[in-house]
């Protein structure tokens, strides 16, 4: 398949609307065919509709986690968009790791690029983050950021912490490892949860004193 013939599927298939299912829907056929999309890659900046084609069928079509992740790290120039960083996690193997994620975490989130770094840490969530035997490594990747997407990244995982494990969260963030702005924000994603008891929400509401 080349890029035209890619193109008129496309099409065909979506019309003129693009909705996510129907994508899904058209990137696993093209997983299934075994299509090699990599003739998107130059273009995905430019019109976005095939920009999860482009990640979904290519990660897709390799055959283990770490050649997964390598993909990854070559195409970071093509995440500048927290949306598309995301999703990655849906498209990789469920057989990544918490070793193997915490290892390539520790070079994302040192990244000079913003959505890199955002990418450290959601690719904890949903799943690793359960891991009761290693969950405590997590409270080691967390550093002040300024960039929006990767503050609401660390915010995002501190809230599943919180959720999972309240009372080594509370110890952590009592500690004032971060700056309130990140702090903050991740204590509002707990309290927002259904998932947490009222009572442990209270007590993360009392941290924001020791950050005032």
């Amino acid at each position: 398949m080349n890029l035209l013939e890619f193109e008129k599927e496309f099409k065909e298939k979506l019309g003129n609307k693009y909705v996510t299912k129907d994508v899904d829907k058209l990137n696993k056929e093209l997983i299934k065919r075994k299509i090699d999309v990599s003739f998107l890659k130059d273009i995905i900046l430019i019109k976005q509709e095939y920009h999860r084609t482009y990640f979904q069928v290519s990660l897709g079509l390799l055959d283990n986690i770490e050649n997964q992740l390598n993909f990854i790290e070559d195409n970071f120039d093509k995440l500048n968009d927290w949306w598309h960083v995301d999703q990655l996690e849906q498209f990789i193997s469920k057989k990544l790791t918490f070793e193997i994620a915490f290892s390539r975490a520790l070079k994302y989130i040192n990244s000079d690029h913003e959505f890199t770094r955002r990418w450290g840490y959601v690719i904890f969530m949903p799943k690793l983050v359960k891991d009761k035997s290693r969950y405590k490594d997590l409270f080691k990747l967390f550093k002040n950021d300024d960039k929006y997407y990767v503050i609401m990244a660390e915010a995002w995982l501190i809230s599943y912490l919180g959720i999972y494990y309240p009372e080594d969260t509370l110890e952590y963030l009592k500690n004032k490892p971060l700056d309130y702005h990140i702090v903050g924000k991740g204590i509002q994603k707990i309290c927002d949860s259904f998932r947490i008891s009222e009572e442990y929400k209270c007590k993360f509401k009392e941290i924001r004193k020791l950050y005032k």
